[in-house]
């Protein structure tokens, strides 16, 4: 089976990196895993081997058939519910899972990361723990490892805590990508917000924050707020007017999206 570049594939040769994968996770055998687009099923079996069971959701159906066929003894004893489709149209309550009543891990195609972080992060249900596969400079990106945050990382850091488990070489792969990857884990993940009018006033400060990078957060915030309400929330949270967004914490930014 050819890689489909359409759908962003890249197979994960090395069974070292995929255990190590799995085991990041803390799995037990009372949990249960979604992971999307298993792929030739590498890092599946380890999933299997650990957990209580395993939802994998595959959207290429040649694949699916390639696993349907390999895990066949794990999906009939049930360790393994293997779904064609798309991981964007999963049915949670078809499967009975609720917030944090599951783990989600997974060696995502690049190119669907920022979506799957809103997609599990943002609209739920939320697992407990998320441990991604990323490009290594995506996951710098959301640790903030230059000490600058970004739209990315504070979005990830309200929901949870990001830590870099492992980097990950592009020769592990095939096909072989142009970057190095690196395993990404969130943990601790819950909603800081009591319902979606104060999640969305958030992200609408959080974004606005950042409109210009090279401009202070207070001039940014002009454009979803009064100068006035800005003085005093920064007055309040003794803020120097002078700050930029990428200096901000996730806690500020809360309180910020509280007061204005």
């Amino acid at each position: 089976m050819k890689p489909k570049k359409s759908l962003g594939q890249n197979f994960l040769t090395d069974k070292k990196i995929a255990e190590n994968i799995a085991l990041s996770g803390d799995i037990s055998k009372k949990d249960v895993v979604l992971e999307v687009g298993p792929g030739k099923g590498i890092l599946t079996e380890f999933l299997i081997k650990y957990a209580k069971n395993v939802i994998a959701v595959e959207k290429d159906h040649e694949l699916f058939l390639f696993l349907s066929e390999k895990f066949a003894d794990e999906i009939k004893n049930g360790k393994l519910i293997l779904i064609s489709g798309d991981i964007l149209n999963f049915d949670f309550a078809t499967h009975k899972i609720k917030e944090g009543d599951y783990k989600l891990i997974a060696n995502i195609p690049y190119n669907l990361t920022g979506l799957l972080f809103r997609l599990f992060l943002e609209t739920g249900p939320r697992p407990k723990t998320i441990i991604f596969m990323v490009q290594k400079e995506v996951a710098e990106r959301v640790i903030a490892r230059d000490k600058k945050e970004s739209v990315l990382s504070l979005s990830v850091k309200t929901y949870g805590t990001p830590k870099i488990v492992r980097r990950v070489s592009a020769g592990s792969f095939f096909p072989r990508p142009n970057v190095d990857s690196a395993v990404l884990a969130i943990e601790n993940i819950k909603s800081p917000f009591k319902d979606k009018s104060g999640e969305r006033k958030f992200f609408e400060i959080l974004k606005a924050g950042f409109s210009s990078k090279r401009k202070k957060i207070s001039s940014n915030l002009t454009s979803v707020a009064k100068k006035e309400n800005i003085s005093k929330a920064f007055t309040k949270l003794r803020l120097d007017t002078n700050t930029r967004a990428e200096d901000l914490s996730p806690e500020t930014f809360l309180l910020l999206a509280k007061d204005l």
